[in-house]
C-alpha cells in the first residue's frame, strides 16, 4: 500500500486552499486507488453527478484525477482521467505524447464519489489484467487537474520534473507497484 500527497506544480499564483492526499495497493491485477481532496471546495470547479457515467474526452479541461501506468523499460503507458462527475477515460499511448488513443479494453471505470462541504473522496478500483499481467511490475504517476471557481487550471503531481507541468514526462512515474 501506498500513501500518497499531490504537490502543485508551482507555489505562485492564486491556488486554492486545499490538501490533496490519497492511496493506491495493488493485489495481483487489481489496483485500488483513492484520492482526498480537501480544503475549501467552494472555490474548486466540481462538476454535478452525472447520474449515467460515461467515457468522455477532455476530462483534463476541468478538476480531473488521473494516474498514469507504464511497464520499466517500455515506452508505452496508460492514462486514467477520472472525474468527480463520474465520467472517465483510459487512453493507451506508445510512447510520450504519441498515438493517444481510447484503451478499449476498459468499458467502464467504476467509481464512488463522497463529497461533503469541505472533503471530496473519490475512490475506484481498476482490473488491471484487462491490459498486463498479474506479475508485470508497474512504475506509476499520481496526477490531478484542479480548476478554480474563477476558471484557472492548476497541476498537481507527486514530484513536477519538468520545466512545465507535463505529467506524462516518464521522469514522473515514480511509484513501483
Amino acid at each position: 500500500m501506498n500513501d500518497f500527497r499531490l504537490q502543485p506544480f508551482t507555489l505562485d499564483g492564486n491556488l486554492p486552499s486545499i490538501e490533496l492526499t490519497g492511496r493506491i495497493d495493488r493485489q495481483d491485477t487489481l489496483l485500488s486507488i483513492d484520492y482526498q481532496l480537501q480544503g475549501d471546495l467552494a472555490a474548486i470547479s466540481i462538476g454535478s453527478p452525472n447520474p449515467t457515467p460515461s467515457r468522455q474526452l477532455g476530462l483534463w479541461e476541468s478538476t480531473c484525477f488521473e494516474f498514469f501506468i507504464g511497464i520499466p523499460d517500455r515506452a508505452n503507458y496508460w492514462e486514467f482521467n477520472l472525474s468527480p462527475t463520474g465520467d472517465w477515460n483510459v487512453f493507451a499511448l506508445d510512447n510520450y505524447r504519441q498515438g493517444l488513443r481510447n484503451e478499449i479494453a476498459f468499458t467502464s471505470l467504476p467509481m464512488t464519489i463522497d463529497r461533503s462541504v469541505n472533503s471530496l473522496l473519490l475512490s475506484s478500483t481498476i482490473e488491471l489484467n484487462k491490459i498486463i499481467s498479474a506479475t508485470q511490475a508497474l512504475e506509476m504517476s499520481v496526477t490531478t487537474v484542479i480548476k478554480s471557481s474563477q476558471h484557472e487550471l492548476s497541476y498537481w503531481a507527486l514530484t513536477h520534473p519538468g520545466a512545465a507541468a507535463d505529467f506524462h514526462l516518464r521522469d514522473s512515474f515514480i511509484l513501483k507497484i
